[in-house]
Protein backbone atom coordinates (compact mmCIF):
# COMPACT_ATOMS: atom_id res chain seq x y z
CA UNK A 1 0.00 0.00 0.00
CA UNK A 2 1.23 3.51 -0.56
CA UNK A 3 -0.02 6.77 1.33
CA UNK A 4 -0.26 9.79 -0.48
CA UNK A 5 -0.26 13.34 1.05
CA UNK A 6 -1.05 16.86 -0.11
CA UNK A 7 0.22 19.73 0.96
CA UNK A 8 1.00 23.42 0.32
CA UNK A 9 -2.42 24.74 -0.57
CA UNK A 10 -4.60 27.84 0.68
CA UNK A 11 -5.66 31.14 -0.26
CA UNK A 12 -3.61 33.05 -3.07
CA UNK A 13 -4.06 36.20 -4.40
CA UNK A 14 -4.67 36.21 -8.55
CA UNK A 15 -1.24 36.03 -9.97
CA UNK A 16 0.27 34.91 -6.94
CA UNK A 17 2.30 30.86 -6.84
CA UNK A 18 1.85 28.06 -4.78
CA UNK A 19 4.15 25.33 -4.54
CA UNK A 20 2.24 22.04 -3.91
CA UNK A 21 4.03 18.68 -2.74
CA UNK A 22 2.65 15.15 -2.81
CA UNK A 23 4.17 12.94 -0.26
CA UNK A 24 4.42 9.43 -0.75
CA UNK A 25 4.92 6.57 2.63
CA UNK A 26 4.24 2.73 2.69
CA UNK A 27 5.67 1.09 -0.16
CA UNK A 28 7.19 3.74 -2.06
CA UNK A 29 9.85 0.92 -3.27
CA UNK A 30 10.26 1.17 -7.25
CA UNK A 31 8.92 4.24 -9.68
CA UNK A 32 5.62 5.46 -9.35
CA UNK A 33 3.92 7.81 -11.94
CA UNK A 34 2.26 10.84 -10.04
CA UNK A 35 -0.33 12.76 -11.76
CA UNK A 36 -1.63 15.50 -10.32
CA UNK A 37 -5.41 16.00 -10.63
CA UNK A 38 -8.33 18.76 -9.08
CA UNK A 39 -11.82 19.47 -9.17
CA UNK A 40 -13.66 22.36 -8.80
CA UNK A 41 -16.98 23.06 -7.11
CA UNK A 42 -19.57 21.40 -9.09
CA UNK A 43 -16.98 20.56 -11.94
CA UNK A 44 -15.62 17.20 -13.07
CA UNK A 45 -12.42 16.20 -12.07
CA UNK A 46 -9.55 16.99 -14.53
CA UNK A 47 -6.22 16.06 -14.80
CA UNK A 48 -3.48 19.11 -14.95
CA UNK A 49 0.11 17.26 -15.29
CA UNK A 50 1.98 14.23 -14.51
CA UNK A 51 5.48 12.68 -14.32
CA UNK A 52 7.34 9.35 -14.91
CA UNK A 53 8.62 7.63 -12.02
CA UNK A 54 12.13 8.58 -12.84
CA UNK A 55 10.96 12.32 -13.95
CA UNK A 56 11.88 11.52 -17.79
CA UNK A 57 8.79 12.24 -19.30
CA UNK A 58 6.54 15.30 -17.90
CA UNK A 59 3.32 16.05 -19.37
CA UNK A 60 1.00 19.50 -18.51
CA UNK A 61 -2.79 20.02 -19.86
CA UNK A 62 -3.06 22.59 -22.12
CA UNK A 63 -4.91 25.07 -19.78
CA UNK A 64 -2.04 24.86 -17.20
CA UNK A 65 1.11 24.97 -19.79
CA UNK A 66 3.36 27.39 -19.05
CA UNK A 67 2.32 28.30 -15.51
CA UNK A 68 2.73 25.11 -13.89
CA UNK A 69 5.47 23.05 -13.08
CA UNK A 70 6.08 19.35 -11.66
CA UNK A 71 9.50 17.89 -10.79
CA UNK A 72 10.05 14.85 -8.16
CA UNK A 73 12.51 14.02 -5.25
CA UNK A 74 12.86 10.29 -5.18
CA UNK A 75 15.16 10.64 -2.42
CA UNK A 76 11.89 12.17 -0.41
CA UNK A 77 9.53 10.35 -1.91
CA UNK A 78 7.91 13.55 -2.85
CA UNK A 79 6.50 15.55 -5.89
CA UNK A 80 6.10 18.90 -6.63
CA UNK A 81 3.40 21.00 -8.26
CA UNK A 82 4.45 24.60 -8.70
CA UNK A 83 1.81 26.51 -9.92
CA UNK A 84 2.90 30.17 -11.12
CA UNK A 85 -0.03 33.38 -11.92
CA UNK A 86 -2.79 31.83 -10.12
CA UNK A 87 -6.17 31.91 -11.87
CA UNK A 88 -9.96 32.06 -11.25
CA UNK A 89 -10.53 28.98 -12.64
CA UNK A 90 -7.56 27.24 -10.60
CA UNK A 91 -9.53 27.20 -7.69
CA UNK A 92 -10.28 23.93 -6.63
CA UNK A 93 -9.29 20.75 -4.71
CA UNK A 94 -5.54 19.61 -6.06
CA UNK A 95 -5.00 15.44 -5.59
CA UNK A 96 -2.08 13.67 -6.64
CA UNK A 97 -2.65 9.71 -7.71
CA UNK A 98 0.41 7.37 -8.20
CA UNK A 99 0.25 4.07 -10.09
CA UNK A 100 3.08 2.23 -11.37
CA UNK A 101 1.79 0.77 -15.26
CA UNK A 102 0.41 4.11 -15.74
CA UNK A 103 0.31 5.16 -19.64
CA UNK A 104 2.02 8.45 -20.42
CA UNK A 105 -0.62 8.65 -22.98
CA UNK A 106 -3.41 8.65 -20.61
CA UNK A 107 -1.85 10.25 -17.71
CA UNK A 108 -4.45 12.18 -17.19
CA UNK A 109 -7.71 9.93 -16.77
CA UNK A 110 -7.96 8.71 -13.24
CA UNK A 111 -8.79 5.26 -14.31
CA UNK A 112 -4.88 4.90 -14.51
CA UNK A 113 -3.85 5.00 -11.16
CA UNK A 114 -3.72 2.70 -8.24
CA UNK A 115 -3.37 5.06 -5.48
CA UNK A 116 -4.83 8.69 -4.30
CA UNK A 117 -4.30 11.56 -1.67
CA UNK A 118 -6.57 13.51 0.29
CA UNK A 119 -6.13 16.64 -1.32
CA UNK A 120 -5.12 20.22 -0.87
CA UNK A 121 -7.32 22.96 -1.22
CA UNK A 122 -6.32 25.57 -3.31
CA UNK A 123 -8.23 29.37 -3.38
CA UNK A 124 -7.80 32.57 -4.98
CA UNK A 125 -9.24 35.97 -3.12
CA UNK A 126 -10.67 38.23 -4.28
Amino acid sequence: QLQLVESGGGLVHPGGSLRLSCAASGATRGYYAIGWFRQARGKEREGVSCIRGTGSSKLYADVVKGRFTISRDNAKNTVYLQIHGLKSEDTAVYYCAAGRLVRMDFCDEGSEYDYWGQGTQVTLSS
